[in-house]
Parts: structure tokens; sequence; C-alpha cells
């Protein structure tokens, strides 16, 4: 009989049989020995007997002392504020006042606000730019020397075309003066009308620069005080609330003040000119002879309390009633609305030096019951020369130390 190959499945049976076929001796699986507690406990490592050393707490003041305080700067910023202390005033090379020193946005040098020209009257908010950073600086505009937009910038009522009725008003006034005696001009000095400029074109020039230094600086023309009605009321102002009283303006400097203002109305404005400084600003000098004691003008703008504007950046903020309440001041700020006392250059009274530039004083009268504050000369001024008053008066109370 032949072969047969062997085939490549198994049956069931087989299978079932190769299972459960008893195991050799050396192929049985050796016994596992599970460890009692007792080995284990007896492989582990020794127990340390001996008592924890003490911890010692810290008490609260050894906290306290190693704690940084809740508003301390992280550590990039106090690495900032140390680069910060070490700026100084590129100008004068202090690094002192630094409540007054200002960091350039693009360069962070520092400049004192008292050290630019012009003096910044506090710190700016916002951005600032040094004068190596900031863009260049657009030319202001001069006013057109145009009859009709200079009386119509000025309100001028009626302008007169050769000045006379100005001329007889002020020889009526000084035949009027003649008359009194000689001891009265001993005992007080009295108020003297300005005179006008004779010639038409520098009139209109003289205008044309006072329009263009009011246009450049976003304010109106007023000869007077103003009433908003968000600011101080003009009830407020009464002079019989000035703590120590105002001396009041005398009848007849009254009436030199009124014909001023008459004249002023009629387009004969003080023979003053509006000059720009690169250092200084808009300026004003004498464009004639004026003498001692002649009315410059009346420092005008609004009225408002002196609280309101503790934080005011306005360079030429004027007092005009100290009362004993603190917040009954009054201040005038001609940022808005202003005559040519807003650019008249102060002085720093704290030298000798500043006080002998001094040539305009400001004295405040009662008038009529309310606070006024006038310009006066109070020395002869030359023809050319800069107009300086003392700010302080006397309250001593305006930052003038930086002043040139």
């Amino acid at each position: 009989m032949g072969s047969h190959a062997p085939s490549s499945s198994t049956s069931p049976e087989v299978e079932r049989k190769r299972i459960i076929a008893p195991m050799r001796p050396h192929e049985l699986p050796v016994p596992r020995r599970y460890c009692s507690m007792a080995d284990v406990m007896h492989r582990l490592r020794p127990v340390n007997k001996q008592p924890p050393t003490p911890r010692r707490f810290s008490t609260m003041a050894d906290v306290m002392r190693r704690s940084r305080p809740v508003d301390a700067a992280p550590p990039v910023a106090r690495a900032r504020e140390a680069i910060y202390e070490a700026v100084v005033c590129d100008t004068c090379g202090s690094g002192e006042r630094g409540d007054e020193l200002l960091l350039c946005d693009r360069c962070d040098r520092g400049r004192h606000t008292f050290c630019l020209r012009p003096i910044a009257a506090k710190v700016p908010i916002g951005p600032w730019f040094c004068s190596d950073c900031a863009p260049p600086v657009k030319r202001f505009k001069s006013f057109p020397m145009e009859q009709a937009k200079i009386i119509d910038f000025f309100r001028i009522q009626n302008d007169d075309q050769d000045g006379e009725p100005a001329k007889c008003r002020l020889s009526q006034d000084v035949r009027r003066r003649r008359k009194s005696s000689l001891v009265m001009h001993k005992k007080r000095r009295r108020i003297l009308p300005f005179v006008p400029t004779e010639d038409r074109a520098t009139r209109l020039k003289q205008m044309a620069s006072l329009a263009t230094a009011l246009a450049s600086s976003n304010a109106e023309f007023s000869n007077e005080l103003t009433y908003v009605t968000h600011m101080a009321p003009r009830s407020s102002n009464q002079a019989r609330f000035e703590e120590g009283g105002i001396q009041v303006l005398h009848k007849e400097d009254k009436q030199t003040m009124e014909l001023c203002r008459t004249m002023q109305q009629r387009g004969q404005c003080p023979p003053l000119l509006v000059v720009f400084d690169s250092r200084e600003g808009f300026t004003v000098q004498a464009d004639a002879n004026i003498k001692d004691m002649t009315f410059i003008a009346e420092f005008a703008g609004d009225v408002d309390y002196l609280e309101n504007r503790e934080n005011d950046d306005c360079d030429c903020l004027m007092t005009l009633l100290l009362t004993a309440d603190p917040s009954q001041r009054l201040v005038i700020c001609p940022d808005k609305r202003g005559n040519i006392s807003r650019f008249m250059s102060g002085i720093n009274n704290h030298t000798p030096d500043g006080k002998k530039k001094q040539n305009v004083k400001c004295v405040r009268y009662d008038i009529d019951g309310e606070s006024h504050v006038l310009l006066v000369a109070c020395r002869d001024i030359a023809c050319g020369e800069k107009l300086y008053c003392d700010y302080n008066g006397q309250e001593n109370a305006y930052p003038t130390h930086h002043f040139l």
C-alpha cells in the first residue's frame, strides 16, 4: 500500500490529548514563595529611633523684615528705575528735581521744564519729544495787514482816520491836570493815558502783530474780564472779600482808564509791538518811547477759581482776588481770551538782575467794587525795549526762579 502525506490540519481530539498530556518532572513550574509580613518588616531599613531635630520657626518681625513691600516694583521695573535715576538734564547737567525732569519718548534724554525755551509751566500730559527728536514746528502764519480784517478781529467800533478826537481828549486831559496844584502831584502819582502812534500804517502793523500772536495761540481778543458759565461767576469778584483789602482806584485815574478804553475801541492802541523770540516765545516791546506811570493795559481773560487751575499748564495766570477762604480765590486765565498783557514777559524776582529788568508793574485795584489788575509803566521805557512785569506782585506765589 502506498504511504500518505501528513495532513496539515490536526483533529480536535489529538489537540485535546496533547494539552492534557502529563508534563515531565523537569518541566513542572517552580512553586512561588510568598513573603510573610514578618519577612517584610525584617527586610525594611532600621528606623532611626532618635528624636527629630526641633525646627526653628521665624517670628513675625523676621517675616516682615525679609518680606518685600506689596507695592514694590518687579525686578524689570526696578532696573528701569535705576536707569532713570541716572538721567540728568542735557542743558544744566543736573539730575536734581526729578519731578520737573522730562524724558524724551524717543531718545530718553532729559530736560528740566525750566531749562526749556520757552519754559514749560508743568510736565506735559502725553508723549513729549526733545528739540532734536520733535517734528519740525509749523511756522505761525502772520495776520494779514488788511484794515477790514484787523477791524473785525479787534471789533473796532468807530475807526478814527486821523486820530484827531483822541488827540483832543489827550490835550484836554493834560490841561485839566495842569490846573491842579503841585502839592497834589507830590502826594500821589497819577496814571497817565498812553499816547497812540499817529501814523495809521504803523498802528495797523502793531495791531497785526498782536492778532498774529493771539491767532497762533488759538485765543480770541478780549480787553476786559470775562465770566464763563462753568467758571467763577461775576458775583464772586467782590473787592471787599480781599484779605487785607485792595486800594481803590482814584477818580481821576478811573477817568484815564476809561479814556484809554475808548481809544482802544476806536482802534488806537498803545505803541506796542508783539515779536517772536526763539527762547521766550512771543514777547512785547515798545514801538515808541513810553513815560513812567503810563497805562499799558488791563490784564484780561477768563475769571476762574484758583483751585480749578492748580494743575493748569497755562504759563500766564494772574492773581485777581486773594480771599481768606482758599476755595474762593480768583485768577485770570488768558488762555482762551486775552489781550497784549498775555504776552508780556515775567521777571525772575529772586535775583537782582531780574528785578532790574522790570519796567511794568501789576497793580490790583478796586474799581466799582470789583477787583481789576492794571499794567502800568514803573519807569521810562525806551523804544525797542522789551516789557517785563512781575507776575507775583506782592504775593510771591508764582514760581519765577528759572525765568530769564
